[in-house]
């Protein structure tokens, strides 16, 4: 194993311990850590746009644990970082639990051995090539709904009744983290937004 994978992933186990994201997982039941692992590697090999924290969080949360949606994506985009790595550096499943096991205070047992089960299983499959790593630079929609509304009242005006549209955008961001993102448009902006959906899909069909 380079060295240099070494540290990368000794600074990772670090980060794990400065931020207290190892007594988080420590809290995160088995099942739900494995689903977490199993997400970020279809997230790392492009089959999902990303990791739903969110909706992860919640579950965990509903089961009982006391953990919020900030700790959960820090725990995700370092996880993230240890698969990328290792398999950058074509870590085998024996080299990665070696470097974790070095780390034994920081990382939980069970942590440890779901991680070396998901990469003994999926590991190989990471694509790590320039393109991909480039792709991942920049966002990825999701998904979009919209729904439409009726401003009734304000501060400044008893009755409005005008109408407006809330979209809202599902994103994953470059570290594989899915976020919504609303807006309101008056019912003109709308349709200009509309119209320019319009133009792309009329140069797409050109291509």
């Amino acid at each position: 194993m380079a060295a240099g994978s070494v540290v990368v992933l000794a600074r990772a186990l670090e980060a794990l311990d400065a931020g207290g994201a190892a007594d988080k997982i420590n809290l995160i039941p088995q099942d739900f850590f494995a689903e977490l692992c199993e997400q970020i590697i279809q997230h790392l090999n492009h089959k999902i746009p990303g990791v739903n924290t969110a909706e992860l969080c919640q579950r965990i949360q509903t089961s009982g644990i006391e953990i919020n949606v900030g700790d959960l994506a820090q725990i995700a985009n370092i996880v993230s970082f240890l698969f990328s790595t290792a398999a950058r550096n074509n870590l085998s499943t024996e080299e990665l639990v070696a470097t974790l096991g070095n780390a034994v205070s920081v990382l939980p047992k069970h942590a440890v051995q779901v991680i070396r089960h998901v990469w003994n299983e999926q590991g190989k499959s990471i694509s790590v090539s320039e393109d991909a790593r480039n792709t991942a630079a920049v966002g990825q929609f999701v998904d979009i709904k919209w729904k439409l509304g009726v401003a009734m009242s304000s501060d400044t005006c008893r009755s409005l009744k005008y109408p407006y549209v809330t979209v809202t955008l599902k994103v994953a961001d470059p570290s594989g983290q899915i976020t919504d993102k609303s807006f309101e448009m008056t019912i003109p902006q709308f349709k200009n937004f509309f119209r320019q959906f319009k133009e792309m899909a009329a140069v797409l069909e050109t291509v």
